[in-house]
């Protein structure tokens, strides 16, 4: 879901409104429907206050108070303003349809009076008074009115923003010294801004629903999309009943060594969690069998080891000849860092000519030998490349404190430079695209978890696995093909990241960070995906939970 300027979400909306049978009040009406599915999706209530703005954001909040009338009998509405005449068109034609009664709260003195107070001890507060359009400071009764909000015992609910934040903000808004009202979740519209994904703006729900509008036919200058159940219920959909386990993709995985067993079965597991057809696991003959015993599901193949109990060199045969007819080759969960092993990782992902994932101990295989990684030619299969921090700066040679301080940067040089799909793990990770396109994930990333992850990948590249070699026709459209074809498999790693955060936020919830297993994310993610796919039945996607 593509991160946009407030000027690009107004763009997209003028749009649609040229649509025929489209209007603002429309969007204004389905704005607020989404406003009251988000709160009763997520919080326990008996009364309710909204406090709307003289701008379209109060007209939103007006149409969630129509919106929930109907279900909670408690709901009052207070309007910073002294009558119709000083709201937005969108919002007065919103007013002009309220069945209920609303306060009109004139100044400041207003905020005082007994109806008003009485209002403000609601269980849940609705804040619609700035909206996406704002810029900061919040002055007068704007102002007044987000302290009363912030100083209400009530669960508060913000609508686009939360007041007094700047939706085009990168920084955190703690930093920024403005008042701002403190929300317990914030659901915004069409598009995400900026704010939602870099200002820390809550600890609780960020939803967006696009309210009909296609946000993704607007120019994005941010180049940034951030990753949400959309793209999973785009990867993952539902199974037919009549589909054949074969046309979901075999994937390989080369993983484990003595004493790593547990890595090359947490990455097979994870692929046919994750809907994998087929996963053969190849690891060393000495821990073949215990790989086996993890789950009978797993067909595991036996390779030629070091004396350290790690593949060598001489299983390179071995290896090209067992890759045929699979669709995702996945290298590197446990591998150990034995040289020889290095080198066969190395000799392998230069001569693949399938999909490959290279992870953990594949990708420390190429510190010291980043060039080999960077001569992929045009015709080069489709490659991802997934690491922490600490991994990606030892391959590109710098500290990884000075990677840290440019994600953004780290991830899409690497992208360019070896044309691979990069995940650079960690808080917010980031997915830099064969395609340009570069996406953030904003559920829980938890260390320890990357045999999962490497494992998802595969399947949801395996699913969408391509048959033939070509696109015919003249060299523009197969390149045009081509681009179109990186774009969605790299929405494929995405969501396959956000499956995985998505995983984690859940056990988190269930049990603890601190206690958290990467065993526990593989027996939640049927959870996972049953998220997925109600956000896509509701067309409410969240940044995170």
């Amino acid at each position: 879901m593509r991160i946009l300027t407030s000027a690009e979400a107004q763009q997209a909306e003028r749009e649609a409104i040229s649509r025929p049978g489209m209007s603002a009040l429309v969007l204004m009406q389905r704005a607020g429907y989404a406003v009251a599915q988000f709160c009763l999706s997520h919080f326990k209530f008996s009364s309710i206050c909204v406090v709307c703005g003289r701008n379209s954001n109060g007209g939103e909040g007006m149409a969630a108070a129509e919106s929930l009338r109907e279900i909670v009998p408690n709901v009052s509405v207070l309007i910073l303003g002294k009558e119709a005449r000083e709201l937005s068109d969108e919002a007065a034609a919103m007013c002009s349809r309220l069945t209920l009664k609303p306060s009109w709260v004139s100044d400041e003195a207003g905020l005082e009076e007994n109806a008003v107070r009485e209002a403000l001890r609601a269980d849940l507060i609705i804040d619609a008074i700035a909206g996406a359009n704002f810029k900061p400071p919040l002055q007068g009764l704007d102002r007044k009115a987000a302290e009363a909000i912030n100083d209400a015992f009530g669960t508060v609910v913000s609508v686009d923003v939360p007041s007094g934040v700047d939706p085009e903000s990168k920084a955190p808004a703690h930093e920024s010294g403005y008042d701002a009202v403190f929300a317990h979740g914030i659901i915004t519209f069409i598009a995400p801004k900026p704010a939602h994904v870099f200002g820390e703006l809550t600890s609780g729900p960020i939803a967006v629903s696009e309210i009909g509008v296609q946000p993704a036919l607007v120019p994005n200058t941010t180049g940034l999309s951030v990753i949400t159940g959309q793209e999973v219920g785009i990867t993952f959909r539902p199974r037919l009943s009549d589909t054949h386990k074969s046309r979901f993709g075999h994937v390989l995985v080369i993983a484990g060594s003595m004493g790593k067993a547990g890595a090359a079965g947490l990455a097979g597991i994870a692929a046919l969690r994750s809907g994998a057809g087929l996963v053969t696991v190849a690891c060393p003959k000495s821990i073949q069998a215990v790989v086996a015993g993890f789950a009978p599901e797993l067909m595991t193949e036996g390779l030629k080891e070091t004396a350290e109990g790690t593949i060598s060199m001489d299983a390179s045969d071995q290896v090209e000849s067992l890759i045929a007819g699979k669709d995702v080759i996945v290298v590197g969960p446990g591998l150990s860092s034995n040289p020889e092993t290095s080198r066969f990782v190395r000799q392998l992902v230069v001569r693949c000519p399938q999909t490959l994932v290279l992870d953990a101990d594949g990708l420390s295989a190429f510190a010291g030998h980043y060039h080999e990684l960077t001569q992929q030619s045009a015709a080069a299969s489709f490659r991802v490349l997934t690491a922490y921090p600490e991994e990606a700066a030892e391959l590109i040679g710098v500290s990884a404190n000075a990677l840290q301080e440019d994600r953004l940067g780290a991830a899409r040089r690497i992208s360019m430079e070896t044309a691979s799909c990069v995940v650079l793990k960690g808080w917010r990770t980031v997915v830099a695209g064969v395609s340009g396109e570069t996406w953030l994930n904003i559920a829980m990333a938890k260390a320890g978890t990357g045999e999962v992850l490497s494992g998802m990948i595969g399947a949801a590249l395996a699913r969408h696995a391509e048959s033939g070699t070509g696109t015919p026709g003249d060299r523009q459209l197969h390149l045009d093909s081509k681009k179109a074809s990186a774009f969605l498999k790299d929405i494929n790693v995405a969501a396959a990241v956000h499956l995985h955060g998505l995983a984690a936020d859940i056990v988190r919830d269930m049990l603890h960070g601190n206690t958290m297993l990467a065993t526990d994310l593989l027996e939640n993610l049927a959870e996972a995906f049953r998220d997925g796919d109600l956000q896509m039945d509701r067309g409410l996607f969240y940044l995170h939970k």
